[in-house]
């Protein structure tokens, strides 16, 4: 990658999220299940220990079939924004007056994106005005009834594969606790993706993309734009109706609306998503690192 590269704060907003079971995040390494239920594997990417000078981050592969190994590296290498130049990115975001002193506090921060476009999808349903540690317990909980338990588990805190849209195309989700129109809109972008109506195919424009998800019921703008950051990692993706954001650019402990904030950021294209990943960090917590296993 081309530096700077914040891999603690990437880190630290994947360890937030980490779903139990699939995914472990501690303060060094990202790891989670792989493959399919008739061949797992498991992952983990850690900083490199290596010559300051190279400037990687390192990769163990376990139970992988070397033919995968390139899908799998373009997979993480999109994951965890590997492609972007953040001096070009930094250069046109530092001349507006609110991003500056963040990009300055926080040089480096990348989009972090996810490994799977479907589980980005499903997460971002079920965290609909909710907090992030609520839909994360509700995300593990389905995770752990309608995925893959492995017969092995791989290591303390891997031991299920995320479910496929097969698997929740036809099920009651309510009885994990989803509200019923949430549990409705996960069976119905499960239906459009096994139907092809909507994908994560990153050439496609935002304006593209969002529109073929929004015209999902269940799914509005801030979900569209979520999952187009985080699922194939759109660097203008802008989710306006995020509280969040809305609270965060103005300095005056005002609230923006979604239009006078979708207005403000027409200046920070084409990297919007950039800017919300930095508007994000500086108003958020950090997440206390897990002790590593």
């Amino acid at each position: 990658y081309r530096p700077p590269y914040d891999f603690t704060a990437m880190l630290d907003f994947l360890r937030g999220r980490a779903l139990p079971g699939v995914e472990n995040v501690d303060a060094d390494s990202y790891s989670r299940v792989i493959g399919n239920g008739d061949s797992a594997g498991w992952l983990r990417v850690s900083r490199w220990e290596g010559d300051a000078e190279t400037h990687a981050l390192e990769l163990q592969l376990h139970g992988v079939d070397p033919a995968q190994l390139l899908g799998i590296v373009n997979r993480l290498r999109r994951m965890f924004d590997l492609d972007a130049d953040p001096q070009a990115i930094a250069k046109a975001l530092s001349t507006y007056a609110r991003l500056r002193p963040l990009l300055k506090k926080s040089p480096g921060l990348r989009l972090p994106s996810g490994w799977d476009g479907f589980e980005i999808a499903v997460r971002a349903v079920i965290g609909q005005q909710v907090s992030v540690a609520a839909a994360r317990t509700l995300t593990a909980r389905l995770a752990q009834h309608h995925g893959t338990t492995l017969e092995t588990p791989f290591e303390p805190g891997l031991t299920h594969l995320f479910p496929t849209p097969e698997a929740l195309v036809d099920v009651d989700l309510t009885r994990i606790g989803l509200t019923r129109a949430r549990a409705s809109t996960i069976s119905g972008l499960s239906r459009a993706l096994l139907e092809g109506r909507v994908d994560f195919q990153p050439e496609r424009t935002l304006e593209d993309f969002t529109a073929r998800w929004v015209a999902l019921p269940g799914i509005g703008p801030w979900t569209a734009n979520y999952i187009a950051l985080r699922a194939t990692g759109h660097p203008d993706a802008f989710p306006a109706d995020d509280l969040v954001l809305q609270k965060a650019v103005p300095t005056d402990g005002s609230r923006m609306t979604a239009r006078v904030l979708s207005a403000r950021a027409e200046a920070w294209r084409p990297w919007r998503a950039y800017a919300v990943i930095q508007l994000w960090r500086d108003s958020m917590p950090t997440p206390k690192p897990t002790t590593k296993q």
